[in-house]
């Protein structure tokens, strides 16, 4: 499984400016985004911080570390357990659209076993 999530920022110019924009303003989506790698386990994602520069690979690409809380709560168990965690996306940005893509980390996943 390999996650993506693109967002639309018509005020940006720049990648450096895009990714500012989306760690200040897009916190709701960045979380969702990133829920998707740990919804399995029954957790969801909140308070998403970079946790690395933006390291270029081009003018318009590059990679960086995310930091975030993971958050699990299950009532009928009344668990409420909290932790941390990272992970490296990458980042591409598309100047004519003015579009920010973010790419996880790609977790293989296993198919059910034949019996």
């Amino acid at each position: 499984m390999q996650e993506s999530w693109s967002f639309e920022l018509p005020n940006c110019t720049t990648l450096p400016e895009g990714l500012e924009a989306v760690m200040q303003q897009k916190q709701i989506e960045l979380g969702v985004f990133l829920s998707y790698y740990y919804k399995k386990e029954g957790a969801v994602v909140e308070n998403v911080s970079q946790a690395s520069e933006l390291q270029f690979t081009s003018p318009i690409s590059g990679s960086l570390k995310v930091a975030f809380d993971l958050i699990y709560f299950t009532a009928c168990r009344d668990i409420h357990q909290q932790e941390r965690g990272e992970m490296e996306l990458q980042v591409t940005w598309d100047e004519g659209k003015r579009i920010l893509r973010l790419q996880g980390e790609y977790w293989p996943t296993r198919d059910g076993d034949d019996i």
